[in-house]
């Protein structure tokens, strides 16, 4: 299995549309893109799950705002998580 990301919820707020979901990595993946659903994303934040100490924390390897399609994260090995982002719809 590789990087994976699915969408949990989408919300709108104001002119602002909001998603949010989770990451996964198989064994000896660091990353790959995250489509949040969005046509424009204007921030995503990341958050690391499990129950035991990263040494690096997840980062996106964009210049945002990004085409919401394809925002591209960096990872630890196997690292999985959760995400959330907004932007345009």
């Amino acid at each position: 299995m590789a990087f994976a990301s699915t969408i949990t919820e989408r919300s709108i707020f104001g002119n602002k549309a909001f998603s949010w979901g989770t990451f996964t990595n198989a064994s000896g993946d660091t990353g790959g893109d995250i489509d949040t659903g969005l046509t424009t994303c204007e921030a995503i934040f990341l958050q690391a799950g499990g129950s035991s100490v990263i040494a690096t924390a997840a980062t996106v390897n964009e210049t945002l705002p990004v085409a919401g399609s394809a925002v591209t994260i960096v990872t630890d090995d196997n690292e999985d998580g959760t995400w959330f982002a907004f932007g345009n719809r």
